[in-house]
């Protein structure tokens, strides 16, 4: 009998409009989502079909820029691909299907375990395209796709990866285009690194969320593989929307700063594997046209992890140390990172791991 598995590996990621219709009930469905706005069905279905309908002209024109429709969807087929690929030279004991689920837009968590249910699989695996947890995005797809896989009466084991923060090929590839980017700042320049994450609202983080722990462990980590003395960096974040009070330091308000401050500016959007409209937008655009009126003389923007190789190699690593969790039959998030104190960690009452324990 053949040793030889089959192994189902699902990537999870936000998804994004497909065509200037799309915005609308793209954003919809992004606001009625509960784990971002915590309210009952009816009051939450109704401030989201408020919400989308006041955000979607303003969306559109952000979409524009991109041709009208996001990239993520393409951007993470070929991530889906180089994956495969090095799942397949690295680990050949196996058999491989990489598909794709998209928490808001097509495909979503139901179209994909049909396909899933057709490549019948002995394990699943469930792969966030988010190194660092949150509620609002991982924890959020899990529960949908829990569902999904319920739902097509799915019986294969299934691993779960809740996040990978410090993962070496994260941190080796943020290392290769920082220093690729850094080439461009001009002789004799002072210079800040920007790392620039999504934002939250402060009670998501009060509430026991890690995700900004997180984000401030790949940022440390980035900057000791760096290894350049003196470096000059800082964690900010963006993308705040409603009247709730966001984690800080904003990004904005450090562009301003680097004006200040007369330095020129390389941002890392270090929360980020892959450009869409909080890229190629938000951070090339806005704040590139922010940073001019502050006087930021130098402004680089250091892409996304996109198919850098260092970071499929880890995503394939990643993949095969959850298939060889035997821990349990049903669902494993893989070893602790976070301190105890944030409850809504998928480890939560479970003792510290090493890492844990030297924070």
């Amino acid at each position: 009998m053949s040793d030889r598995k089959r192994i189902s590996v699902v990537l999870f990621n936000l998804g994004g409009p497909d065509k200037p219709a799309a915005v609308e009930p793209f954003l919809f469905n992004l606001f009625n989502d509960p784990a971002i706005i915590e309210l009952p069905g009816l009051f939450r279905w109704l401030l989201a079909k408020l919400v989308s309908k006041r955000r979607a002209p303003i969306a559109r024109e952000i979409y524009k820029h991109l041709g009208g429709s996001s990239p993520l969807l393409p951007l993470t087929q070929d991530q889906a691909a180089g994956l495969k690929v090095a799942l397949s030279a690295q680990y050949p004991s196996n058999d491989y299907q990489i598909d794709i689920a998209m928490r808001y837009w097509h495909p979503f968590a139901d179209e994909t375990a049909k396909l899933i249910k057709v490549f019948d699989p002995d394990m699943v695996v469930l792969l966030p395209l988010y190194p660092q947890f949150s509620k609002t995005t991982s924890g959020s797809s899990f529960i949908d796709f829990e569902q999904a896989l319920d739902h097509a009466k799915i019986g294969a084991k299934r691993r779960t990866v809740c996040c990978y923060p410090t993962d070496s090929g994260v941190i080796d590839s943020h290392v290769d285009l920082i220093t690729e980017s850094l080439k461009k700042v001009p002789d004799g320049c002072k210079s800040r690194i920007l790392f620039s994450a999504h934002g939250l609202p402060k009670k998501v983080i009060e509430g026991g969320d890690p995700y900004q722990w997180q984000v401030e462990q790949t940022a440390d980590q980035v900057v000791s593989a760096l290894a350049i003395a003196d470096l000059d960096w800082t964690v900010c974040y963006q993308s705040r929307v409603g009247p709730l009070e966001w984690i800080g330091p904003s990004t904005e308000a450090e562009i301003e700063r680097a004006g200040q401050d007369g330095v020129a500016l390389i941002v890392v959007p270090i929360a980020f594997v892959s450009e869409h409209s909080e890229t190629l937008v938000e951070l090339d655009i806005e704040y590139g046209e922010l940073a001019h009126d502050k006087g930021v003389e130098t402004y680089i923007r250091v892409p996304a992890l996109g198919t850098s190789q260092p970071f499929i190699d880890g995503l394939a690593k990643t993949v095969i140390e959850a298939v060889a969790d035997q821990e349990t039959l049903r669902s494993s998030p893989g070893p602790r990172l976070c301190p105890h104190g944030f409850t809504r960690c998928p480890h939560k009452g479970e003792p510290c791991g090493q890492q844990a324990k030297a924070a």
